[in-house]
C-alpha cells in the first residue's frame, strides 16, 4: 500500500475553492479539511485499479497520487486485465476507482446502443451502470480503438477510411487482442457497417510491438491501436477515418464506487479537466519511448500541472 507524502506530491495542498470542477452539492472550502463535515471519510482506504495497459495504468496512478496528496489512503490493484476480468470486481465493490473509456464501457453494458457523440454516450453510460457504480466527469482526453494501416497499404489501395476498404481486392486480415473478434466494432461490425469482410489474427499486446511488427511485416494488413498511442505517428501509420461511426466516442472517465466521497470526486474531476488529448499522448510517449514508470510519469505530471 502507498500512502501520502511521496516526493514532490507531499507539497500539494488540499483542493481550494474554485480550483476544482465541483459536483453539484459539494461542500465549499477545503474538501478534506477536518472542519468541512467530512468526518473520518478520508481515512478509509480507496482501491484504485487499472487495465493491463500502460496508458490506463498511468491514468490510474495519477488518480491515486492526487488522492494521496489530499490525505486519502490508497491501495493499488493495477494491470488487472481486460474488461471481462475487472468489471465484476468493480460491481462487487472490490475496486473503488477505475479509469475507463465511455464508448467501450457503454457497449459492454448496451451492445446495441445507438449513441455516438461524446455527450450522448456519456449520458447513456451514466444510466446504464449497475447500482452502486457511477461515473464522475469525463475528460476531453480520448484513447479509443482505431484501425490503422501502413502508409504503403494506404497509398497502394487508395484507402484513407474504413469505407474505402470495400474496394480493396486483396484479402485483409485484422490484428488485435483476442477479445476484439467478438466486439461490436470487430469483424462483424466491419461487415455490417461497411460491408467489409476481414479475417482475424489475435495478437495479445494491445497494439504494442508485436502488433506493429505483424503490420509492418504484412502478416496482417490492419490493426487495432488505441488512438493516443505515440507509435501511430512514430511509425507513420494511417488511422482510417470512421465516417459511419463504427467506433463510439470514447473519453477517459473515472468509474467509482459509493466509497468515493464528494471531496474525493472534486480531486479526480480536477485531474480529468486537466488531462487533454495532447497531454495523454505526451504521457504515453514517456512510457513507450523513454521507458519511464507509471509512478514517475504521474508524479512529474501532477507537479507540472500544479493542480492542488
Amino acid at each position: 500500500m502507498f500512502t501520502a507524502g511521496r516526493g514532490r506530491l507531499g507539497a500539494l495542498a488540499a483542493v481550494a475553492v474554485g480550483a476544482t470542477v465541483a459536483l453539484a452539492g459539494c461542500s465549499s472550502g477545503d474538501p478534506l479539511d477536518s472542519g468541512s463535515g467530512g468526518g473520518d471519510e478520508s481515512s478509509e482506504t480507496i482501491v484504485v485499479g487499472s487495465q493491463d495497459y500502460y496508458s490506463n495504468e498511468i491514468i490510474a496512478e495519477i488518480y491515486a497520487q492526487a488522492l494521496e496528496a489530499n490525505g486519502v489512503t490508497v491501495e493499488r490493484d493495477l494491470r488487472i486485465g481486460q474488461r471481462e476480468v475487472y468489471i465484476p470486481e468493480i460491481e462487487d465493490g472490490a475496486i473503488d476507482l477505475f479509469p475507463e473509456y465511455t464508448g467501450n464501457l457503454l457497449q459492454y453494458y448496451v451492445p446495441d446502443t445507438e449513441s455516438k457523440t461524446s455527450d450522448d454516450v456519456y449520458a447513456e453510460l451514466a444510466d446504464a451502470l449497475p447500482e452502486g457504480v457511477s461515473v464522475l466527469e469525463q475528460s476531453s482526453a480520448t484513447d479509443q480503438d482505431s484501425y490503422n494501416v501502413t502508409k504503403a497499404f494506404s497509398d497502394e489501395n487508395g484507402v484513407t477510411s474504413l469505407a474505402d476498404l470495400a474496394g480493396v481486392s486483396t484479402p485483409i486480415t485484422l490484428g488485435g487482442n483476442s477479445e476484439l473478434e467478438s466486439r461490436p466494432y470487430g469483424p462483424e461490425g466491419l461487415k455490417s457497417v461497411y460491408g467489409v469482410d476481414v479475417a482475424f489474427t489475435p495478437i495479445e499486446d494491445s497494439g504494442g510491438p508485436l502488433t506493429l511488427k505483424a503490420l509492418v511485416d504484412d502478416q496482417v494488413q490492419m490493426v487495432n491501436i488505441y488512438s493516443a498511442d505515440p507509435n501511430i505517428a512514430a511509425n507513420d501509420l494511417v488511422t482510417l477515418e470512421d465516417p459511419d461511426g463504427l467506433f463510439l466516442a470514447s473519453n477517459v472517465v473515472p468509474v467509482v464506487s459509493e466509497k468515493i466521497t464528494d471531496e474525493m470526486a472534486e480531486v479526480i474531476n480536477t485531474v480529468s479537466a486537466a488531462l487533454t488529448p495532447q497531454e495523454l499522448v505526451a504521457l504515453n510517449a514517456l512510457s513507450v519511448n523513454e521507458q519511464q514508470s507509471a509512478e514517475q510519469i504521474a508524479e512529474d505530471w501532477l507537479a507540472e500541472q500544479d493542480l492542488f
